[in-house]
């Protein structure tokens, strides 16, 4: 049985968000994907502010966050997060269709845990996403004292 948890993605293209979504519900890896379309509101629903200051408790399980963000970059929003102490151990994968080498060295520099430019082909990127998911959603243990994660048995 496979513990099913929160995945936070933060994307501004409703092509992208239909894509992702298509794929994960693919894959069958989360049990709840919370979608934020802007940088500001990614930061709102981490730090608990907002809108989001009674969302339930703990962290997703992985934040798939896009680099070209209205209101607040995905950049300024990595460096965010893995400047606070609560969230820096909270999994960050720059979901991009960057491939520009700044970029990607500016996210690895800011603490970024993966670095995956999109695939355009739905069947890659649904392939992307189940390694994805597999390793941060399943596979891999959070800290010791991390917050608990939601999650759900299937």
């Amino acid at each position: 049985m496979l513990e099913l948890k929160r995945i936070l993605l933060v994307e501004d293209s409703a092509n992208d968000v239909a894509l992702t979504m298509a794929a994960l519900e693919e894959v069958h890896l989360a049990n709840e994907v919370v979608v934020v379309r802007d940088g500001q509101q990614a930061l709102d629903y981490l730090f608990r502010k907002g809108e989001y200051a009674n969302r339930k408790d703990g962290h997703p399980a992985v934040v798939l966050l896009d680099l070209k963000l209205p209101k607040v970059d995905g950049l300024e929003v990595l460096e965010k997060v893995k400047g606070a102490p609560e969230l820096k151990s909270v999994p960050v994968v720059m979901l991009t269709s960057s491939r520009e080498e700044q970029d990607l060295a500016r996210s690895y520099g800011l603490g970024v845990n993966a670095y995956v430019v999109k695939p355009v082909a739905f069947p890659d990127f649904v392939s992307a996403l189940r390694e994805l998911g597999l390793f941060w959603a399943v596979v891999n243990q959070p800290p010791p004292g991390a917050p608990p994660l939601s999650g759900a048995s299937k």
